[in-house]
């Protein structure tokens, strides 16, 4: 009895990962598989999830005619400082408000946090005309600025609520060996944070990776735009390009998915900090 509710089990639990594999699988695939079929297929009346005949004609049309590695360029130069600059600011803010002795810190988490609450089309025509004043527009600076102002109040956060379990022991320990705060928080909290610190970096650079509005708003010529709005540019009046789109789509995902295969240690140490107690 026991035995046949153990094999009822693990049956429940196979099918419920392959349905959860499916459910997040399959727009990629789809997508895979429309990158690699021709436009006359993609409008028959009855789609085919299988490729016949095969075509690389979207990729080559995406690099070769549309100039699509200037806009991926743009996104990697844009997320990279992006992350970077996130990772820096919101690091040193979560540290001082876990670790140093600061009146009213729970305050001040609440007014970091609420920048993040607003709806971002409401700022979007303020900042574009402080943009325009500062001569922003069509500039990395102009993108990486605002991504680092929408980006760091989350980076706070996380590293916040990660540096707030290490146990206060090691400061203390740290001290006594003559370690300055500057010290205890580079040679001391960051090195032990490495987990926290890649999956937060990651969910900063992903964010400013897909980010779209605010690349509309704030560049116009093919030297600065990022890649969503390269993909949006791929459209025009009386045609819409899926297959191409599709396979831009596909390029994109590559760097995000070797990301997570490089840091995927890092990234699973980070999710699963704190989930055990002793």
């Amino acid at each position: 009895m026991i035995y046949e509710r153990n094999r009822l089990q693990t049956i429940l639990i196979y099918c419920g990962g392959l349905l959860i594999l499916f459910w997040s699988a399959a727009p990629f695939l789809w997508q895979l598989s429309t990158s690699f079929q021709n436009d006359v297929e993609l409008t028959a009346a009855t789609p085919s999830f299988i490729p016949s005949p095969l075509t690389f004609d979207h990729y080559a049309n995406i690099f070769v005619e549309k100039s699509f590695q200037l806009y991926l360029r743009n996104s990697l130069i844009v997320a990279g400082f992006t992350t970077l600059f996130c990772l820096a600011v919101g690091a040193m803010a979560g540290f001082a408000l876990s670790r140093l002795d600061i009146k009213g810190r729970f305050g001040i988490l609440a007014a970091i946090l609420s920048v993040s609450m607003f709806p971002q089309i409401a700022i979007v025509g303020p900042l574009y005309l402080l943009a325009s004043d500062l001569a922003l527009l069509d500039t990395y600076s102009g993108l990486v600025i605002t991504y680092v102002a929408l980006g760091v109040p989350l980076v706070t956060w996380v590293m916040f609520g990660y540096f707030d379990t290490l146990p206060r022991e090691i400061d203390e320990a740290a001290r006594m060996d003559g370690c300055s705060t500057v010290g205890l928080f580079w040679r001391i909290i960051l090195p032990i944070s490495a987990p926290s610190l890649v999956t937060t970096g990651l969910l900063a650079f992903i964010a400013a990776w897909n980010e779209f509005m605010f690349a509309l708003a704030f560049t116009s010529n093919i030297d600065h735009q990022t890649v969503p709005v390269g993909i949006a540019n791929f459209t025009n009046l009386h045609y819409i390009p899926w297959g191409d789109i599709a396979a831009a789509s596909i390029v994109v995902t590559i760097p995000l998915v070797l990301l997570v295969l490089l840091f995927q240690r890092h990234i699973i140490d980070g999710l699963t900090q704190g989930a055990v107690k002793e």
